[in-house]
């Protein structure tokens, strides 16, 4: 965002009580809470949902503080470039009190989230928080380091790793083993920090089995509408202040820098598995289908402490991530957490994971996987009680509550909420379609909202509804109808005022760090429009690490079908460093192929080339030197119907 757009933004928040109607975010909620006005139900977006909560108890402030050594000063990173990648400072703000624009909660959890450095979890493991969304963890071995989970991007790996090396006294000390804990960019793409020179045999790259697949999948199919989505989850181009974005929850933001993927070289197969590196005994838990598709936890016995990776952090976590990805199995989280505590209980004193700080006690850590795992358990097992007495995921959304004794700060939804995890959970069973004809076959969104205009009267008249519903409280449904304004008509100056200034409201009212990044985007978004901004630098070796079969997936998936329609082409594209030919063929709008290691006769063009110049060819750099044989004409005409994807499409208006 531009700094003259970053103060239109802050001024329109900073105006958005009065603008409005003359109450306070607390107030403005009393006639009306999500969950049925439930205290403490997990998806609160009201402050007023928060009074039953103990901020007596600073047992996360001792813990966040124990063990600590030294702050990265000035807590900022640069790329090579001089361009800021990591902000810690910017948060500074945080030490004050909670403002009124700020859940009192969500504001405990950002002071807690942004406390940064480099600690002591126990003997010879030490965590470096606060420089990144996840902790790099630091183990050390007999002759070197143990990097366990390498942040996101290289510049913020790297300083974390100085920060310990120039504390500890081990300038001289080399990484001898990288673990990385599951396939998520926030736990592997700062690992050219790490290892600047990649894999070797000398240095173990350790991870989950599948976790190469699953690592590059989610780049290749819904890779644009994610990265996007994304940008409204963390915030990303919200300033940071008590107005705009305070944290994510889990983390408090997501870094700038260069992200690049050294592959595994050694997978963990099965619990129970023992391996050794460096001296230091490891023994893995396989947590598959939880917090990722490939995950694990291990523990270290001769050091009596684990690494619960992301199953067991200090917040609620997604059942289903609102920048979107396949919902995960509720169920077979709780039973993972239910198999750590057998696995683990009696044998550590501290648990730590990839987010947040260390829980340490037998008891109180065997008390933090149970209040998390019956979480979890409670939703899956009540959403699908209210599935089988026929309620819909909305419905079971404002009708679940957490019993008393989970209402603890470990299980406040931060990142996840109780309300769209539900309605994950539904729709990992049940699908999209609640069995209601009326919902068959609805209108798109534009020509909806231009029947409801249409319906009450006009868009002057749905604005002046919309008002009264803000003067009784009830903002959720104003929202409603000031969004069918600006869908019927999105050049409608006072309905996306109104509109902004409610998800301004909403924003400043809700728990969830999450939540409260989508409305204020929203609202940014609603007065200054879609600004490009920042974003990670995807290296090389990330795209070296998708297969071809992925990358021809990719350009599949990009495919106009209307104007492919009437294309029949077959070509083969060979690489014979790797003794593969696939054949492709266009025909109805659909790229399909197939590979062996035998050319096509009937392909109308062969390709022959290696991965570096297909990748090289589908970043639109040209054919360069791939020998071409056959009609390279029939390749311009595949890639004339090849759609370059928008990153940077609306959301909040059409």
């Amino acid at each position: 965002m531009s700094p003259i757009n970053r103060r239109r933004f802050v001024a329109a928040a900073a105006g958005a009580a009065a603008a409005a109607v003359a109450v306070s975010p607390e107030s403005a909620f009393a006639a009306h809470r999500p969950g049925g006005g439930h205290a403490g139900s997990g998806d609160s977006i009201s402050a007023t949902d928060e009074g039953d909560l103990n901020y007596d108890d600073d047992t996360d402030f001792t813990n966040a503080d124990k063990g600590f050594i030294a702050a990265l000063t000035p807590g900022v990173i640069k790329n090579a470039d001089g361009k800021v990648v990591w902000d810690a400072d910017g948060y500074d703000f945080l030490k004050k009190d909670a403002p009124a624009t700020a859940s009192k909660s969500l504001w405990r959890q950002s002071q807690l989230v942004s406390k940064q450095g480099l600690y002591k979890v126990t003997d010879r493991i030490y965590q470096v928080r606060g420089l990144d969304l996840s902790n790099m963890t630091i183990v050390e071995g007999d002759t070197g380091l143990i990097v366990i989970d390498p942040l996101i991007s290289a510049e913020t790996a790297a300083a974390a790793l100085k920060l310990y090396r120039d504390h500890r006294d081990a300038a001289d000390k080399k990484v001898t083993a990288l673990i990385y804990t599951h396939p998520h960019v926030d736990h592997f793409g700062g690992a050219y920090g790490i290892l600047p020179d990649g894999a070797s045999a000398e240095v173990p790259v350790v991870a989950p089995e599948g976790f190469l697949e699953h690592a590059v999948s989610e780049n290749v199919y819904a890779g644009t509408a994610m990265t996007r989505r994304s940008s409204y989850m963390y915030g990303a181009q919200l300033p940071k202040s008590a107005k705009g974005q305070i944290g994510c929850g889990l983390g408090q933001n997501v870094s700038l820098g260069t992200v690049g993927l050294i592959p595994p070289t050694k997978s963990i197969t099965k619990t129970g598995q023992v391996e050794t590196f460096d001296g230091v005994k490891i023994e893995f838990q396989m947590t598959p289908g939880t917090e990722a598709p490939a995950e694990m936890n291990f523990v270290f016995p001769d050091l009596r402490a684990v690494c619960m990776a992301e199953n067991a952090t200090h917040t609620m976590h997604n059942i289903i991530t609102l920048r979107g990805a396949q919902v995960r199995d509720a169920r077979e989280w709780a039973h993972y957490l239910n198999e750590s505590i057998d696995l683990f209980a009696g044998r550590v004193d501290v648990a730590f994971a990839s987010h947040h700080w260390p829980t340490w006690g037998g008891g109180e850590i065997s008390e933090l996987l149970a209040v998390q795992r019956d979480l979890y358990a409670y939703m899956h097992d009540q959403t699908l009680r209210m599935i089988n007495i026929g309620m819909t995921g909305r419905e079971i959304a404002e009708e679940i509550q957490l019993p008393p004794a989970l209402n603890v700060w470990a299980n406040r939804g931060y990142y996840g909420s109780l309300s769209h995890n539900v309605k994950g959970i539904y729709q990992r069973y049940m699908g999209w379609f609640d069995a209601n004809p009326a919902h068959l076959w609805e209108h798109t969104p534009v020509d909806e909202a231009k029947r409801y205009v249409k319906a009450l009267g006009g868009r002057t008249a749905t604005v002046a509804k919309a008002k009264g519903f803000v003067k009784d409280g009830d903002l959720r449904f104003a929202a409603t109808l000031l969004n069918h304004v600006v869908f019927a008509d999105p050049d409608h100056k006072a309905a996306k005022s109104e509109l902004a200034v409610i998800y301004t409201k909403l924003g400043y009212a809700t728990e969830n760090a999450v939540w409260r990044n989508f409305y204020l985007t929203g609202a940014m978004e609603l007065t200054d429009g879609v600004t490009p901004g920042r974003s990670t630098s995807v290296s090389p070796t990330m795209m070296m690490a998708l297969s071809i079969d992925q990358l021809i997936d990719s350009v599949a998936i990009r495919i106009n079908g209307p104007k492919a329609w009437d294309l029949k082409i077959r070509m083969d594209w060979s690489f014979p460093a790797l003794g593969v030919v696939y054949h492709l063929t266009l025909q109805n709008g659909v790229l399909t192929y197939k590979s062996d290691d035998k050319a096509d006769s009937g392909a109308g063009v062969t390709l022959s080339m290696t991965k570096p110049q297909l990748l090289a060819l589908l970043g639109g750099k040209g054919l360069g030197d791939i020998e071409v044989s056959g009609d390279a004409s029939l390749l311009q005409k595949l890639l004339g119907v090849v759609e370059k994807p928008d990153p940077n499409f609306a959301i909040v208006t059409p």
